[in-house]
């Protein structure tokens, strides 16, 4: 049975958007405390955006440190549960997708 090229990169991006949690879980958690900032806003115009902190936050708040990661950016008391259904729904679909792949293939 032929792939196609949609499946085959919907396969790619599923696989990469499931593994960086867990990537982003072995590193420390003050791995994106320091060095230069990426944000646009903070770069031109030296001001934070409602975004700035928030990769840091959920970086904290992956590792359990709550309070740190409220101080960096408050809005991850939206984000990380909205963060975490969305990629339990994407492991639900992919698996079952992968599992029909599989039976059809049998």
């Amino acid at each position: 049975m032929k792939v196609s090229n949609k499946e085959t990169r919907r396969n790619i991006q599923s696989g990469i958007i499931l593994i960086v949690p867990f990537i982003l879980w072995i590193l420390p958690a003050n791995f994106f405390d320091t060095g230069q900032s990426i944000c646009i806003s903070k770069l031109l115009m030296d001001r934070d955006c409602p975004g700035c902190g928030i990769t840091r936050a959920v970086q904290h708040a992956m590792h359990g440190e709550f309070t740190l990661a409220f101080g960096f950016n408050k809005v991850i008391i939206v984000l990380l549960p909205l963060f975490v259904f969305i990629y339990l729904r994407l492991a639900r679909d992919t698996i079952r997708r992968l599992k029909t792949r599989f039976n059809r293939n049998q």
